[in-house]
């Protein structure tokens, strides 16, 4: 199972395929459930994309995609019924600062979403998983990594407690652009993250067990080793997360993440159900 992924080339400019094929792949991959979260629309033009301003794609084409893509899911649902439960879910954003809670909150219930992602891309409105300049601009703006660290978690703890989401994306995606810069370990980072994963904890978040690190050279997934021990004493539930960007990405390091959460003293994922016109939670042994 996967409740973080998904994307597609047909309504993602950074991914590939289609959302039929990223579905075929999941059955072909032995997936029971497969939640799909496809990005939210940024609202402003200076949120855009270096590859998207270059490929020519407008924020009407962000939000005629996302709708399409909302629109797409209940056909969806209903051909792969019986073969593979996919679940209707979105990616949340943390811009525009101001107004991204009614965003987010909009987008939920106009399209009756069945489940949220809630991740942080940007921090204070400057994305720190993108280009790396856009990364160096973000510690300009914080002045230094430690302190950005903290802000990042910050705005996780904000996000978490404004949203509500099933589930949490990627929790400490801080480290990958942030690694090349200097520790994330120091006694600050830990306490803002301690602090996160008590937010987490009160609202009864999911966290993804997020394999996309693994392909962009991380070693671990996220998160890493110390926050999913700390994350288990606290009885914070995990969830997997292909974080699919194309057909050939479903599934990929599950079976590490499996082994990997086990070293760690987690024995269960836990998945969402449909029970009727509301989800229900699962739990998964994983040996």
């Amino acid at each position: 199972m996967s409740l973080h992924g998904g994307h597609s080339g047909e309504y993602c400019e950074h991914a590939q395929g289609t959302l039929a094929q990223v579905l075929d792949s999941a059955l072909a991959a032995g997936y029971e459930t497969f939640g799909v979260s496809e990005h939210a629309p940024r609202l402003e033009e200076r949120f855009l994309y270096p590859s998207e301003v270059a490929k020519g794609w407008s924020l009407d084409r962000l939000k005629d995609d996302f709708e399409r893509y909302a629109r797409a899911l209940p056909s969806l649902v209903e051909e792969y019924r019986g073969r593979l439960s996919v679940l209707r879910g979105f990616e949340a954003e943390v811009v525009p600062q101001v107004s991204y809670v009614e965003i987010m909150r909009g987008y939920r219930k106009r399209f009756d979403f069945d489940y949220m992602v809630g991740s942080v891309h940007f921090v204070d409105e400057i994305a720190i998983d993108g280009e790396l300049d856009e990364f160096e601009r973000a510690l300009e703006g914080q002045s230094g990594l430690e302190r950005l660290a903290v802000r990042y978690y910050d705005t996780v703890s904000e996000m978490v407690e404004s949203l509500r989401p099933e589930v949490v994306g990627h929790l400490d995606l801080i480290r990958l652009h942030g690694r090349r810069f200097g520790s994330l370990d120091s006694s600050a980072v830990r306490r803002a993250a301690e602090s996160t994963l008590e937010v987490v904890r009160r609202h009864d978040c999911i966290l993804d067990l997020n394999t996309a690190a693994y392909r962009k050279g991380l070693g671990v997934p996220y998160p890493a080793p110390w926050l999913v021990k700390r994350a288990q004493l606290l009885g914070i539930d995990f969830c997997f997360g292909d974080d699919s960007h194309s057909p050939a990405d479903v599934g990929a390091g599950l079976e590490t993440a499996r082994s990997y959460l086990l070293q760690h003293g987690v024995d269960h994922i836990t998945t969402l159900v449909s029970e009727g016109r509301s989800l229900g939670r699962k739990k998964i042994p994983l040996d």
